[in-house]
């Protein structure tokens, strides 16, 4: 193998985008509530979406929360790995911080069929914790959009979050000199928004009939 410092750095960036976007794509709150409660939560759950929040409408909490610490965890490990191993001044480091919310979005091992990304970008800002606190202004957000001003439904919630976190986080950490890291918080938001949006699409045609759609 070849010795060079610069290549090794390289390969292991390579390692850890590589790794976090197939962590990332590993479908747990679809396989396990598959292999434990014998649900299929996609088509359970009226948005068919692999993710926590329905696995705990249809599994229960204590699957639930098992299925969330997972996908926190997909986020999570890359990152913080990436940052103790690495560091986070090279712009490689927003490819890690992407990678998990990318590959659980696409849902490669589920024929490009992936979740919206939401707790495993929480897993991503938890990694990021020791550079920067920015991950609190994501929860906060969420908070103020769920109780101060209610924004409904979650949908909307979430895209509205999403996109005032990458136009509050960025010049933030770009004014401290997080480059890498402004990269990351403001391409993680696409991701996510896109699949919310692409969620509310695929729902349209499962509208309710004319003559009930005044009660929605």
């Amino acid at each position: 193998m070849n010795s060079d410092p610069k290549f090794i750095e390289g390969f292991l960036w390579l390692c850890f985008i590589g790794g976090g976007f197939i962590l990332g794509s590993i479908p747990f709150c679809y396989l396990l509530p598959k292999l434990m409660a014998g649900k299929d939560i996609c088509a359970l759950s009226d948005d068919h979406n692999p993710g926590a929040a329905n696995v705990f409408i249809n599994c229960g909490a204590p699957l639930g929360l098992f299925c969330l610490a997972l996908d926190l965890l997909k986020g999570f490990a890359p990152v913080f790995l990436a940052w103790r191993t690495l560091g986070s001044e090279n712009i490689l480091f927003a490819g890690v911080m992407l990678a998990p919310v990318l590959g659980h979005a696409l849902g490669i091992f589920r024929g490009f069929r992936g979740g919206k990304g939401i707790a495993v970008t929480f897993g991503v800002m938890l990694g990021a914790m020791p550079v920067t606190p920015v991950g609190w202004l994501l929860a906060a957000l969420y908070i103020i959009f769920s109780t101060l001003i209610k924004i409904n439904p979650n949908r909307r919630r979430s895209i509205v979050t999403f996109a005032l976190f990458a136009l509050i986080s960025a010049p933030l950490l770009i004014a401290h000199r997080k480059f890498s890291i402004a990269a990351g918080c403001m391409a993680i938001p696409v991701v996510v928004i896109y699949k919310h949006l692409k969620s509310a699409r695929n729902e349209i045609p499962k509208a309710a009939p004319a003559d009930t759609a005044a009660d929605n």
